[in-house]
């Protein structure tokens, strides 16, 4: 796959401690600069994703797209397609297997919406940024009816394997759960929520927090029930 590098603006200074819940009112004001039309069709992309092959199920209820991108002196630039692997210690589901999780579009991979979440994302990580030049970019959308609820962590309390890790609501739409929960090192929970405004973020510091989120459930009366979100994992790429 051909690298396509654009140009990002500068960072601003990150917050302080293992993580930060984010209103919606930073990553919307980032997006304030762009045509709507550009917000809306990046936002209407994960109408479109695949299911999930990984999930072991009959039935999907997980569906996603995956790439990585390098940021390097104001640059965001796309990298080959490879698979999403984490190691076994970290996902006890799905550690250890090489994941080939369908690659995003080049609309999104080239969209100034994403490129302009990464880097605002990018300058509110809880902690120093040196060297932290790499990122994967994850569209997930998880489905829930009245008969079956959707998991967005089925792995449960765990972490990810990157150095920080930004979890950005993009949709919610007739479900009820979802609590996304934040713990230390010793399990102690440290922080509880439910993201239910688009654009609402949590950005942690994988090495010092775990994390997990309830099942998503179908609302009372709905025949379907729809949560989108945006995951893009830091983490120092070590140059060419």
């Amino acid at each position: 796959m051909t690298t396509a590098p654009w140009r990002l603006p500068a960072p601003s200074a990150g917050p302080a401690g293992p993580f930060t819940r984010l209103g919606p009112e930073p990553l919307a004001s980032a997006l304030a600069a762009l045509p709507a039309g550009a917000v809306e069709e990046f936002t209407a992309s994960w109408d479109g994703l695949p299911a999930d092959t990984h999930l072991g199920t009959d039935t999907p209820y997980r569906f996603r797209r995956y790439g990585t991108f390098r940021l390097r002196e104001g640059l965001l630039e796309r990298l080959p397609h490879s698979a999403f692997f984490q190691d076994k210690a970290v996902n006890k589901v799905n550690g250890g297997v090489p994941r080939m999780f369908a690659p995003l579009t080049d609309t999104v991979a080239r969209s100034a919406a994403l490129r302009t979440l990464v880097r605002a994302l990018h300058g509110r990580l809880p902690g120093p940024r040196t060297d932290i030049d790499t990122c994967g970019v994850h569209q997930i959308r998880v489905t829930a009816t009245a008969s079956a609820e959707g998991l967005p962590a089925p792995e449960g309390v765990h972490q990810d394997g990157h150095a920080y890790v930004a979890q950005v609501l993009i949709r919610r739409q007739d479900v009820t759960g979802a609590e996304s929960r934040l713990y230390d090192p010793a399990r102690r929970l440290l922080h509880r929520t439910v993201l239910t405004t688009p654009l609402e973020a949590i950005v942690l510091d994988d090495r010092r927090v775990l994390h997990d989120v309830s099942p998503v459930r179908a609302a009372p009366g709905a025949v379907v029930g729809v949560r989108d979100m945006l995951l893009v994992d830091f983490f120092p790429g070590g140059g060419d």
